[in-house]
């Protein structure tokens, strides 16, 4: 009996020691299982909405740029048709320009030749010759209205071209800008994303390799039980009982050898 008190008692020692051991184990393994997973998925949750806000920017991105070209397309057609418009009145005003100088000439002529005649013969006319240009009418004054509007569309179409070419510019130095930002943020966070998802590579390696040892604390904990937790009797009740029985045998023997 006191062999197999020392015996057990190396057993309990022993017992003792390799559930505490493993009570640690297992806790320090639950825990950082437990950790493992909310990194995971707080990653996964982050990488899903970087996804999203990567795609959203780069449609956002692909929208300035056909927004951009079609804004260059169109303002440069209208660019073409006010330059040609405006070289049209320049060209139109020059001409007009010419055919009153060839006109004015002519009835400043016709005027002289007139007052001539009249000096030589007053019966032949009566009044000075003007022809067609007459004060506010006639030719003359048709040509000058006329040159007058081409003058008005050339400044008209030069202001209207000027004020074009600025909202476009403007336009275009906002859109640079977005553009920009956009671009920018799309690198930060695909380099976020990527280092994201290599921290998720290096948890889940973690988090197989740990589960692995929880598993295996579990286990060996499983295998301690039978004859380190579940052996029936407390071992302080064996201890007890074999005291007594000790006790009892040493007295009966002192009464045996009387």
């Amino acid at each position: 009996l006191m062999e197999e008190a020392n015996e057990e008692a190396e057993h309990k020692g022993w017992c003792d020691t390799e559930l505490s051991t493993n009570e640690q184990t297992r806790k320090e393994k639950t825990s950082a299982v437990e950790s493992l997973h909310a990194n995971i998925d707080e990653l996964e949750a982050s990488i899903a909405k970087l996804t999203e806000d990567i795609a959203e920017l780069t449609t956002s991105v692909a929208e300035l740029d056909a927004a951009m070209a079609k804004a260059t397309s169109l303002r440069n057609e209208e660019k073409s048709k006010n330059t040609e418009t405006i070289s049209d009145s320049q060209e139109a005003q020059t001409a007009v320009a010419q055919a009153l100088t060839v006109l004015k000439e002519f009835y400043a002529k016709a005027a002289e030749a007139t007052a001539f005649a009249q000096t030589k013969d007053p019966e032949i006319f009566e009044d000075e010759y003007k022809g067609m240009q007459s004060s506010g009418g006639g030719v003359v004054g048709m040509l000058e209205v006329i040159e007058s509007d081409f003058a008005r569309l050339e400044a008209d179409t030069k202001a209207a071209e000027a004020s074009a070419q600025k909202e476009y510019d403007e336009f275009m130095t906002d859109s640079q800008v977005d553009k920009t930002e956009k671009a920018t943020t799309i690198e930060h966070k695909t380099a976020k994303k990527q280092d994201e998802e290599q921290a998720l590579t290096s948890n889940r390696g973690d988090l197989e390799g740990t589960q692995k040892e929880l598993d295996a604390a579990l286990a060996y904990f499983d295998k301690l039980k039978p004859s380190c937790v579940d052996a029936g009797v407390s071992y302080e009740d064996r201890v007890a009982r074999r005291k007594e029985e000790i006790e009892s045998l040493q007295e009966a023997l002192k009464i045996l050898n009387g």
